[in-house]
């Protein structure tokens, strides 16, 4: 069992980008969940949460907490806010992006080859 804040929990700079942290909440290194890794993202304003669009053989569940942005998923831009989701494919080309002037932050569920 794990209960906890996500305020307590350690997070690391992404591809050594200040702009741009995140926090595993559940793995299957810290327990709770063999199969799949819970991460939470934090895009400061004006930042997209990784340099260039890409995609991946594993498929990605999002929920957005706070904030508003765009996600680009395979050619087409979509306006997320908090309280939306998406769900993207595998093999999908895809990029979180925080055009915004506030912070945008989301849960990302991958499988654990996923959480590179």
């Amino acid at each position: 069992m794990i209960v906890s804040h996500v305020k307590d929990v350690q997070g690391i700079y992404v591809g050594g980008n200040e702009n741009v942290v995140k926090k595993v909440l559940i793995s299957p290194e810290i327990g709770g969940w063999k199969d799949y890794v819970m991460r939470f993202f934090e895009l400061s304003p004006g930042d997209n949460s990784c340099s260039l669009r890409h995609s991946h053989e594993w498929p990605h569940i999002v929920f957005v907490s706070q904030g508003k942005g765009l996600v680009h998923i395979d050619g087409t831009d979509y306006e997320i806010e908090a309280g939306s989701f998406a769900y993207v494919p595998g093999g999908k080309i895809h990029q979180f992006i925080n055009n915004s002037d506030e912070k945008l932050a989301f849960i990302c569920i991958v499988p654990p080859e996923g959480d590179v």
